[in-house]
């Protein structure tokens, strides 16, 4: 990112901060991708909040944003058995940041399995979570009763651009990696496991590509809305994958398991939207498939009769080009921005929330004068 347009992008979050101040002193725990633009949003973060530390999602990282952000602030290794076990979330929170106001900042609900625990029995005070994608969100919203608030912006109107732009993002990294085979996309047909606002989107870039789409999604209200769209639709997922030449997965809850990949045409090629761990159960295919690597971030797997390519190792292929979407990213972040400002007030009820309208209509009005004028 060059100086122009750094500075620009500090003013923006410079202009969200004051518009949202937060109160007191709230301490953050930040999950999060580190892209190049990332440093400045935790710049950003430090304004609202003490940071006490950053876990950046393994498989996106870039070594530069590291470098920097490793700098200023403190870089923990980030894996979901460490939140997955109450008692070793518990002490890395007492580890990290004892006794303090804390707001958990969250990409795909990995403090979900041990929110209980962590709100009655801290030394500190959970504040709350902000949450940043759908799996995450149905994470929380999974644990019925929340033992404190929870702000998502995964269903934010100001993440549609966002979503749209990271479903042409998985095609363009999918495509190039089919290529690096000697193969094409154009022609042949293909399967969306998924139809929210990513999987649409992918969706729709496919067919523009020249692909036949079908969708497969267990949600019967999307898929009509499937259909509704002109696209071929299928009452199982084992149907949907049967003759598909190329399947991508947009659920974030395992669209796939261990008894469906027999169903995967042969030669088809399969790759994710997000980790590997949330949409593919590609463990329990240890003892069943020899796993070959026959070119960079592509794996064949295959068992006598069957064949297929896993792209990326499963994670989500975009991030293998920088999953770059420009700055609609910062839309997003400045949400972030505010529910965190919220949070730290202390006023919330325990349960799902979103920001206003008035919040995001503030936030896409920074965001015009800043980058669209």
């Amino acid at each position: 990112m060059e100086s122009p347009e750094k500075a620009r992008l500090d003013a923006f979050f410079r202009r969200v901060t004051e518009r949202f101040p937060a109160a007191g002193q709230a301490t953050s725990l930040i999950i999060t991708h580190l892209l190049p633009e990332r440093p400045a949003f935790l710049r950003a973060m430090a304004r609202t909040t003490t940071v006490a530390a950053v876990l950046p999602k393994p498989k996106s990282v870039t070594a530069e944003a590291l470098a920097e952000v490793r700098r200023t602030y403190a870089v923990h290794a980030l894996t979901r058995e460490l939140f997955a076990d109450p008692t070793s979330a518990l002490e890395y929170l007492e580890d990290t940041a004892p006794g303090r106001d804390v707001v958990l900042l969250d990409i795909g609900g990995y403090y979900a399995p041990s929110l209980d625990t962590l709100v009655d029995k801290f030394s500190g005070r959970i504040l709350g979570v902000v949450e940043d994608t759908e799996n995450g969100h149905q994470r929380y919203e999974a644990l019925g009763q929340l033992p404190c608030p929870v702000f998502s912006v995964a269903r934010s109107p100001l993440k549609d651009c966002e979503d749209h732009l990271v479903g042409r993002s998985i095609v363009f990294s999918t495509d190039a990696l089919v290529r690096t085979r000697g193969d094409i996309l154009a022609s042949r047909d293909a399967c969306v496991i998924g139809f929210g606002k990513v999987g649409r989107s992918i969706a729709q870039t496919l067919r523009a590509h020249d692909l036949r789409v079908v969708v497969y999604d267990n949600d019967p209200v999307k898929q009509v809305q499937a259909h509704a769209q002109g696209f071929r639709t299928t009452a199982s997922c084992t149907e949907a994958i049967h003759e598909a030449g190329l399947v991508l997965c947009a659920t974030g809850n395992l669209a796939l398991r261990q008894s469906d990949f027999a169903a995967l045409h042969n030669g088809a090629y399969l790759a994710s939207v997000t980790s590997s761990e949330d949409e593919l159960e590609l463990d329990a295919l240890d003892d069943l498939y020899r796993r070959t690597p026959v070119g960079d971030q592509l794996t064949r797997y295959d068992v006598t009769g069957h064949y297929f390519y896993v792209l990326a190792n499963g994670n989500a292929v975009n991030f293998l080009h920088g999953a770059s979407i420009g700055t609609y990213i910062h839309l997003v972040q400045a949400e972030i921005l505010a529910a965190t400002s919220a949070l730290s007030r202390g006023m919330h009820a325990p349960s799902l929330h979103e920001m206003s309208a008035d919040a995001r209509q503030a936030i896409a009005r920074a965001w015009l004068d800043h980058f669209a004028r």
